[in-house]
């Protein structure tokens, strides 16, 4: 699926989805200076021009057809994004801003559900970072080496295999195994559309996974199971038993979408995030998919 490069066809769908997903003003005595969807779309364009604040600030002062597109009469100091972007980059209020795109591509016939859907996690880089320090066995020996590990931002999506758009995504902290987010990700998932098939690698490879997905949610699971040609024994438990003996290769096929989507958001958008702190880069990597979206409608 192809992404706009246009930055006011962007900036005029995050405007709208913001538009159907939250009030006009937070509060009857408001400064009504701006608007909270006039603001989340300058936090999009933040994102579309791999920019800071004071950046976006500056692009809106220059482009009098991004101020028409969005309605500015003036132009939002620096200041005043820096704390939508706090205030905007919850996780509640994104996941209405996430609900909102998917049903603008419904509306135009770009989705359909229910959708084949498929999970992986990401790393992002961060310009802060912090090592620190393990000792473990060298390989084949018992020397001991001492290995750098560093902590990154994460993040758990599930997309739409067809539109490669971002249906849920749960942010956290690197290194960590995929399948720890799993759950989470397919709840944000079905808030925003209903999934018939998902897949994942052997990475979210679980009996509960499995479970989760196909008993309490009716959707059929597609996940490799792990070791066991290695151990020659097949898995005992139903589900994993049931990849072991009867594996969809076909379906399985369609997991590297997801790979795709991946790397779209990471050439489109940046692999590096401007946030220092971990909540700002939750924030920051929300805005981020969403603009992606904003991207792909």
């Amino acid at each position: 699926m192809k992404t706009s490069k246009s930055p006011i066809n962007v900036a005029r769908v995050a405007y709208e989805a913001a538009q159907k997903a939250i009030p006009a003003y937070s509060h009857a005595k408001s400064p009504k200076k701006f608007t909270q969807p006039q603001l989340i779309a300058c936090l999009v364009l933040r994102q579309f021009f791999k920019t800071d604040y004071r950046g976006t600030q500056a692009i809106l002062e220059d482009s009098t057809d991004l101020r028409k597109a969005l309605e500015l009469t003036r132009v939002p100091d620096y200041t005043t994004l820096h704390k939508a972007a706090q205030k905007f980059g919850k996780a509640d209020i994104m996941r209405k801003l996430f609900v909102s795109t998917i049903g603008m591509a419904a509306a135009i016939g770009l989705l359909v559900a229910p959708v084949r859907a498929a999970i992986d996690g990401t790393g992002f880089e961060s310009h802060h970072v912090s090592d620190y320090f393990v000792s473990r066995k060298s390989k084949g020996g018992a020397s001991v080496q001492e290995t750098t590990y560093t902590h990154f931002p994460k993040v758990g999506i599930v997309v739409d295999c067809a539109t490669h758009l971002v249906l849920g995504a749960i942010p956290s902290r690197g290194p960590s195994t995929d399948v720890m987010h799993f759950p989470a990700a397919l709840r944000e998932a079905l808030k925003s559309s209903s999934i018939h098939t998902l897949i994942a690698d052997m990475g979210y490879d679980s009996e509960a996974a499995h479970v989760l997905a196909r008993d309490r949610h009716g959707i059929e699971s597609i996940i490799p199971p792990r070791m066991w040609k290695k151990f020659g024994r097949l898995p005992r438990k139903k589900y994993r038993l049931l990849m072991a003996t009867n594996f969809d290769k076909v379906q399985y096929g369609q997991r590297w979408q997801v790979e795709t989507v991946n790397s779209m958001v990471k050439r489109n958008l940046g692999s590096a995030l401007r946030a220092t702190k971990v909540h700002g880069q939750y924030r920051e990597i929300r805005f981020r998919l969403f603009t992606h979206n904003a991207m792909v409608v």
